[in-house]
């Protein structure tokens, strides 16, 4: 099961859960803005994370079999803001990660690996169905810093997401599957 992140953030406005908006193919709309409610995003796009995508520092891990997430991600690139409706889906194990959390959006390209940009709240449920769902504006932080020390997330702009959207990924780790138990490329 799937949600509009539209739908998922104005109902995340006045409750804690969402309701299922049928319809939204999650495509990548480039300039598409919304005035249906208070948030206003410069770009989305919809990501199905899989096992099978999973790289790690010696290739292809397999992830954690049977689990699978969705990313739905509203972008405002003028207030560098990202919100995100995030759903898990048989995810088994603790989250583990170095990070702040266990869920991310990590910059590389398909089959590669890279540093986290952003850290999300990690989704909260059961193996059935985990779910996360919020906005965070940067500047952004992910307990990860790089070679001069600075955290990974610190300069990070969520229009470098538009620029190169195959650039990015998401994931999450897992306890039984520490380099990750999905990814999904962004593009």
């Amino acid at each position: 099961m799937r949600f509009s992140i539209v739908a998922a953030v104005a109902a995340c406005a006045t409750t804690v859960s969402a309701v299922p908006t049928p319809g939204w193919k999650g495509e990548h709309r480039p300039g598409w803005k919304t005035s249906a409610n208070p948030f206003t995003f410069t770009s989305t796009y919809s990501v199905k994370a899989t096992p099978d995508q999973v790289i790690g520092p010696d290739g292809p891990t397999g992830g954690l079999a049977g689990a699978t997430g969705y990313y739905e991600l509203g972008l405002n690139s003028d207030t560098n803001t990202i919100c995100y409706n995030i759903t898990l889906i048989g995810f088994r194990g603790d989250y583990q990660s170095a990070a702040l959390t266990a869920t991310h959006i990590h910059e590389a390209a398909k089959g590669a690996t890279g540093p986290p940009r952003i850290a999300f709240p990690n989704p909260v449920g059961d193996e059935k169905y985990a779910n996360s769902i919020g906005c965070i504006k940067g500047p952004f932080a992910t307990g990860i810093d790089n070679a001069d020390g600075v955290d990974t997330g610190a300069a990070f702009q969520v229009s470098q997401i538009e620029a190169n959207p195959a650039g990015f990924f998401a994931d999450a780790h897992s306890s039984l599957a520490v380099p990750g138990a999905v990814r999904g490329q962004i593009a």
